[in-house]
């Protein structure tokens, strides 16, 4: 079955999700499910496939929202440089670092429907971001300035991939910030810089209120 238009995931995003505030964020916004198995298969339905990926677009993860936490924190992290949000799902991250200043955003997901979510996150919040759907694991991490990673370590192939990539980007000088709530596949030894209380959907956690750090890869 071929892929569905931009304009049917986009559709598709609408129906499935609702438009609503994102806790202890100001003024943002973002298109999240409530039932992750009726999501779930509506997106098999959608796609004709039996098995399709979790839908992490429709979800607030703590590891993500601990990043955007530190960000407004720390706004210097992403004012006025050249940021890339990897795996990024909603665009959470993306659109806050953009409302932080950056100078500009790549968001960065293999999930068409992120990119369907991704946009219509960021019109909602009045900023724009680029997107790209390819697997950069697979190359030498592009140039820019900060790198943005939440929730990416719940999975081990795919954490044992990222992991070596942003190392490679932290060796060239770029500053590397990970999201994560202490997920299995979390590598020993990051440097912690911030740790935050965030609320949680029970639809993909085992609470509602979840303990997330903030690293980065720096001096490693």
């Amino acid at each position: 079955m071929a892929s569905p238009s931009p304009a049917r995931l986009r559709a598709f995003v609408r129906r499935h999700t609702r438009l609503v505030p994102v806790p202890e964020l100001p003024g943002l916004r973002l298109h999240l499910a409530d039932d992750v198995m009726g999501l779930l298969q509506a997106t098999a339905d959608e796609l004709g496939e039996s098995d399709p990926d979790l839908p992490y677009w429709a979800f607030a993860w703590p590891g993500g929202l601990a990043l955007v936490r530190f960000l407004a924190d720390h706004p210097q992290e992403v004012a006025g440089r050249r940021v890339l949000d990897m795996a990024s799902g909603s665009g959470l991250c993306a659109i806050s670092a953009m409302r932080l200043g950056a100078a500009s955003v790549q968001a960065v997901d293999v999930d068409p429907f992120a990119e369907a979510a991704a946009d219509l996150n960021a019109r909602a919040n009045g900023v724009r971001v680029g997107f790209s759907g390819q697997d950069l694991l697979g190359a030498a991490p592009p140039p820019c300035d900060v790198i943005l990673a939440g929730d990416v370590c719940y999975a081990e192939a795919m954490a044992g991939r990222m992991l070596a990539w942003l190392g490679e980007a932290s060796d060239r000088g770029t500053r590397v910030l990970v999201g994560d709530p202490g997920r299995r596949y979390l590598p020993p030894g990051l440097q912690r810089l911030a740790t935050y209380t965030v609320r949680a959907s029970r639809e993909i956690e085992d609470g509602e209120v979840k303990g997330a750090g903030v690293f980065t890869l720096s001096g490693r």
